[in-house]
Formats: structure tokens, C-alpha cells, sequence
């Protein structure tokens, strides 16, 4: 059984690499990832849309195999 975190009012931030022209804007949800080690993330220009969310574990390996690209 997967347990998805409930997302409603989390306090979503933007990546520090989304501009404000509304170009490649994600945001996650760093409090919900402390607590519950689930990666909630979703595009910040349909706020209303569903959000993914990823084991903290595979998340890190993500970013960090971006961040090395």
C-alpha cells in the first residue's frame, strides 16, 4: 500500500532556479519532505494540479545526478 501525504496547506517553495517569467517554475514542499521522508514536488504555474511525490532517497539521487550533468 502506498501512503501519499496529505498536501493540503503544505507551504510550498520555489527551486531557486525557477525566474519570475514563469519559466521552468517547480516548487516542493521541504517541511513535508523533513517529516514524512516523502518529496512533494508540482509545477508552480498550475498550483491546482497534482503534485509527484518521491522517496527522499530517490529525490536526492535525482537532483544530484542533475546537478552534475
Amino acid at each position: 500500500m502506498s501512503t501519499i501525504p496529505d498536501l493540503s496547506g503544505v507551504e510550498w517553495v520555489k527551486s531557486s532556479h525557477s525566474n519570475n517569467n514563469g519559466g521552468s517554475c517547480v516548487e516542493w514542499a521541504p517541511t513535508t519532505a523533513a517529516t514524512t521522508g516523502t518529496v512533494p514536488v508540482r509545477d508552480s504555474k498550475n498550483p491546482t494540479g497534482r503534485a509527484l511525490t518521491f522517496p527522499a532517497a530517490a529525490w536526492t539521487a535525482f537532483v544530484s545526478t542533475i546537478a552534475s550533468a
